[in-house]
């Protein structure tokens, strides 16, 4: 069995808690999810299984959408709606062209600052535990990219002196949406935080396409498993391709060095797909002898 499921990952779950779940239902070890999501966050979450477990942390590496609910008036410890008050403020009516105009200013490449409350690692710790013993320690800054972000609410809900909003972002790996909230609401000049968060899709992996654990073990159940399994190549598509002249899949599969081609993909790895379109394998510019190009993943198909 290998291949790609969507998991629609829900609420009260680690990503961790889904690997696990996916392992006793597909009964196999070889399952890996491909980005985390926190507990109280559900949404879009491909999980390999097979040799796609190959291809995880490539996957991982795609873009993501998702929709988030910002809401001005109160700042949390923890960035999200889960975390304890620490700054208030009554929220005065805001304009929606204001708004649109911030978000537009967070187009582009940013850096983010990651919340205490994060799995980071600082020290040998991750800042949780700095946090749960309310210390807090200095935090390296990331950049991200924010491809698209778009406000999509028709008008700004407001309530015992707060406010929110829905915004839908398309941004790269490792984005964090609650400290893009937070700054979001900085620039309009109130505390704020994230009040809930969905991940509508994961690199060419969409919300309609995606399938609960309920729907996974009927599916076991019927022997339909298969009809779940996205191949390999969908969790590549942000890659670039170089087709593998016939007769030579066989020199790919055993891990053949080539001559680096005139024209390469723009991307660094590439795919190495068959004429039929079947990728079988990932390849990369020889480190050390950059005129060759060397197979960093090779997947052996039964």
């Amino acid at each position: 069995m290998d291949g790609i499921i969507p998991l629609w990952k829900p609420k009260g779950m680690t990503s961790h808690d889904c690997v696990m779940k996916m392992r006793g239902i597909l009964r196999t070890k070889k399952v890996g999810h491909t980005g985390t999501l926190d507990p109280d966050v559900e949404g879009v979450l491909p999980m390999c299984v097979g040799m796609a477990t190959k291809i995880s942390s490539y996957v991982t590496e795609s873009e993501k959408v998702y929709k988030a609910e910002v809401t001005l008036g109160t700042a949390t410890e923890t960035e999200d709606q889960t975390g304890s008050i620490i700054s208030e403020k009554m929220v005065e009516e805001i304009n929606m062209n204001e708004i649109r105009s911030v978000l537009e200013s967070f187009t582009g490449t940013i850096t983010q600052v990651p919340p205490m409350y994060s799995a980071v690692r600082v020290g040998g710790k991750r800042l949780y535990e700095y946090a749960r013993e309310g210390l807090e320690v200095e935090r390296p800054e990331r950049t991200v990219q924010i491809y698209d972000i778009n406000l999509t609410s028709e008008e700004v809900s407001y309530h015992n002196g707060k406010a929110s909003f829905t915004i839908d972002i398309t941004c790269s790996k490792g984005t964090y949406i609650r400290t893009l909230c937070v700054d979001i609401g900085k620039e309009l000049g109130y505390p704020s935080h994230m009040s809930s968060l969905v991940r509508t899709a994961s690199g060419s992996f969409t919300t309609n396409e995606s399938f609960t654990f309920e729907q996974i073990e009927k599916a076991r159940d019927e022997q339909n498993l298969a009809q779940l399994l996205q191949p390999l190549e969908r969790g590549v598509r942000h890659l670039g391709n170089l087709l593998v002249e016939t007769g030579k899949e066989d020199q790919v599969y055993h891990g053949m060095v080539f001559p680096k081609p005139s024209i390469l993909p723009e991307t660094n790895p590439f795919g190495m797909v068959s004429q039929e379109g079947k990728l079988l394998a990932l390849y990369q510019v020889h480190p050390k002898k950059p005129h060759l190009i060397k197979p960093v993943r090779v997947f052996q198909y039964e």
